[in-house]
């Protein structure tokens, strides 16, 4: 895995994609990096459980909708990750962005909504003091997202019919990144010189 020197390099010459055709809606996230002995990690979120919300209990990177007040999709990404996980990135290095993605969860009414997601390093974060939006954060390795045994193959529907790929990063049936979040890594990766190990076994009830 690269090293945050690497990282940085590889996405300052990143050109993204990005959606400037007029959309339902918008919305951005942050992914946080920070370093311990040399290594970088990333800061994950688990959303709170809400009724109605299509990506409750999802694990994601901090962010949320861009609101009429935010000044660019870029400014959302840093206020929502202040409201939510407590972390200021007015004193962390901005790196880059990654292309545009848009959201295609079945569940959701606006599925046409672009997501947009810039990439940090921070120094110092600081503690974590999330919000009643989340229910749980943590920082954890990004070489470990890599990983052959942590990928896993996540159950949409109850019966399981509808498989997606994904990363435990925690708890079995709770800590599994998927979905939006996946696929931004999966471009995060492709750019830095990476990529995420093939397709894997289903998930294993552990």
């Amino acid at each position: 895995m690269a090293d945050m020197q690497t990282i940085r390099g590889a996405l300052s010459a990143h050109v993204p994609d990005t959606e400037t055709a007029p959309v339902v809606s918008r919305a951005a996230v942050a992914m946080v990096l920070r370093e311990v002995d040399g290594a970088p990690e990333v800061l994950f979120i688990e959303r709170a459980r809400r009724d109605g919300d299509p990506w409750s209990g999802h694990m994601a990177f901090p962010g949320g909708r861009v609101e009429p007040g935010d000044a660019h999709s870029r400014g959302a990404a840093e206020r929502e990750t202040l409201e939510e996980v407590g972390v200021h990135l007015d004193s962390a290095v901005y790196i880059g962005r990654l292309s545009d993605l848009r959201g295609r969860h079945a569940a959701a009414p606006d599925r046409g909504m672009v997501v947009s997601a810039f990439v940090y390093h921070i120094a110092d974060p600081g503690p974590l003091r999330w919000n009643w939006e989340v229910q749980q954060a943590f920082w954890f390795p990004v070489d470990s997202l890599l990983d052959a045994e942590r990928q896993v193959e996540y159950p949409v529907s109850r019966r399981g019919r509808d498989m997606f790929p994904g990363i435990l990063v925690g708890e079995p049936d709770r800590h599994i990144v998927w979905g939006l979040t996946y696929r931004f890594l999966e471009v995060f990766f492709e750019v830095v010189g990476d990529l995420l190990p093939n397709r894997p076994d289903p998930l294993r009830r552990r």
